[in-house]
């Protein structure tokens, strides 16, 4: 414990420099988070101040003694109920204060929890308690139709029938004491990827990894104790515990959460300035939405921003610099890992660039066909002495595509220049060859981005029987923007005057685009549809 604080003030105290030389990951025995650090540092030295606070549809403020008696009450409970260690907890709630207090309590038990999006279907469900091995379930009443029959704990916010009451935790002692000591090798997070290229897969993570590991993630984005973190994101991802759990806790900072049903870009702007937000993490679709209002009228007291989930395209941080004199950060990580690649709050952005390796990161580009090092290639982590305390245990099931050589390979493409700056190229699966080409999407989108009309844009190959492939672009227009010739045009003008002949969009398409439920582009999707269609003669003449 006495090493992840030491790691953690480091962090805190050192400049972008500093901490990329000097930082190195805690040694961790026993650990467990929540009871260490949540109720054994932060509910102690700092008891009145606000760990969480929740606005918008629902309405919550509690402090951290207040979460760590409300936890610990929950953990009680839950262990009368059956929850055991190891035991795993398929934990379905929205945003409300029930998600973090059940989070901590199972934590607290040695538990292990397996986060879900209340978007998920039945059939989604089935294989979550299937390939998950689900012993309980905490669920929304409204939820709990979606369940199977099986033989395992069913636990109800609300009121439903044949389900436990979640609320008659609040009965039990406010104390609680472990069984045993947690280790930081016992597994505490088991997460469904969100599936953009492929069948979800089963991360498994530590009680170090994410906690731990999340550090890096702090660093990042840049939270301090005291601060007020809000961070856009659905229960039930990783994200969700990047931003909304350890990192802001991590520096003893307010978990802000603005819980909506529908998303307002206004009504989001109207929160960051009511409640003081200084740090806030969003999307990129979520940055994309915020740049259709006039943000120079909303003065907010921010002191940082950053993005995460997908790459932020140079046009999104041009126009939000211009609005409030303030450069969003990108960043890169993964649901198997915390925070690796970053622009540091005291470092110049780089357009373009996803930034520097974070401190406790070592970052190699392998090239995928020739196996080589260099600066062009997959992203990748070692596997040795370097390996960060930040990466998964493994997939469930088996990792052998992702781990080999020595090596963890992300999927992901990526260049370094001379300073060591690192831009994301796409996945492995989407950059394709055109004319023996080699074409980013990334590149054309972020491209197709700057036009208007464009309020979101993918990129795919389309058969071409000349070029093999050739670019094509769908695009969702942006309001007050209407699909044909005229838009059609304007946009393949653009294109011309922005992009080098062999990298032009030669084809266009208007349509929503394909989503993952955590809100993902699925172009994988569309790289399937494109072989199937029929081209007239003069489409393939663009």
């Amino acid at each position: 414990m006495s090493d992840f604080r030491a790691a953690r003030d480091f962090l805190l105290g050192a400049d972008a420099a500093t901490a990329r030389r000097e930082f190195r990951w805690p040694r961790l025995g026993a650990f467990n988070w929540a009871l260490d650090w949540f109720d054994g540092v932060l509910a102690t030295e700092t008891p009145g101040a606000v760990a969480l606070r929740i606005v918008g549809d629902s309405d919550a403020t509690y402090t951290f003694a207040e979460l760590s008696a409300r936890s610990n009450q929950v953990a009680n409970w839950l262990h009368e109920q059956g929850v055991r260690r190891g035991d795993r907890v398929l934990l379905m709630l929205g945003n409300q204060a029930e998600l973090w207090e059940s989070l901590l309590a199972v934590m607290k038990l040695g538990a292990v929890v397996i986060p879900a999006t209340t978007l998920l279907t039945g059939k989604d469900i089935v294989e979550r308690i299937e390939r998950g091995h689900v012993s309980h379930v905490i669920a929304n009443a409204s939820d709990a139709g979606k369940f199977p029959a099986g033989a395992y704990t069913r636990i109800a916010v609300g009121d439903a029938y044949n389900w436990l009451p979640y609320h008659d935790a609040y009965h039990a002692h406010d104390g609680f004491t472990p069984d045993e000591a947690t280790r930081a090798d016992d597994t505490l997070l088991l997460y469904f990827t969100s599936g953009t290229t492929s069948q979800p897969k089963l991360v498994e993570h530590t009680h170090a990894s994410y906690p731990a590991g999340h550090l890096s993630t702090m660093f990042w984005i840049g939270v301090r104790p005291g601060d007020v973190h809000l961070n856009v994101s659905s229960p039930g991802w990783a994200k969700h515990a990047w931003s909304n759990v350890f990192a802001p806790w991590n520096a003893g900072a307010t978990v802000l959460v603005h819980d909506y049903r529908r998303f307002s870009a206004p009504a989001l702007l109207e929160v960051l300035r009511e409640e003081r937000v200084t740090t806030f993490c969003a999307p990129p679709t979520v940055w994309r939405m915020l740049i259709q209002e006039d943000l120079a009228a909303w003065k907010l007291p921010l002191r940082t921003a950053v993005a995460a989930g997908e790459p932020l395209n140079p046009e999104i941080i041009d126009q939000v610099a211009k609005a409030w004199g303030l450069t969003i950060r990108d960043g890169y990580g993964q649901t198997e890992t915390t925070a690796q690649i970053g622009n540091a709050p005291d470092e110049a952005v780089r357009p373009g660039s996803m930034g520097l390796p974070l401190p406790g990161y070592d970052i190699v580009l392998i090239d995928p066909v020739s196996g080589e090092q260099g600066d062009d290639g997959e992203i990748c982590l070692p596997l040795d002495d370097r390996r960060p305390l930040g990466l998964m245990s493994g997939y469930v099931g088996g990792s052998a595509e992702a781990v080999r050589d020595g090596f963890y390979h992300t999927g992901d493409v990526a260049t370094r220049d001379a300073d060591g700056y690192i831009t994301y190229v796409g996945r492995t699966d989407d950059v394709f060859k055109a004319s023996d080409y080699r074409i980013s999407p990334f590149e054309l989108e972020s491209v197709l981005l700057e036009h208007a009309a464009v309020a979101e844009a993918a990129v795919v190959p389309a058969p071409d029987p000349v070029r093999l492939a050739v670019p094509k672009a769908y695009v969702t227009l942006a309001p007050g923007f209407e699909p044909g010739e005229e838009t059609a045009r304007s946009i393949f003008e653009h294109c011309r005057r922005e992009l080098a002949p062999y990298k032009r969009v030669r084809r266009l398409e208007f349509d929503e685009l394909p989503k993952t439920i955590s809100g993902k582009i699925r172009r994988v999707e569309l790289r399937v549809r494109e072989p199937q269609r029929e081209y007239r003669e003069e489409d393939l003449n663009t």
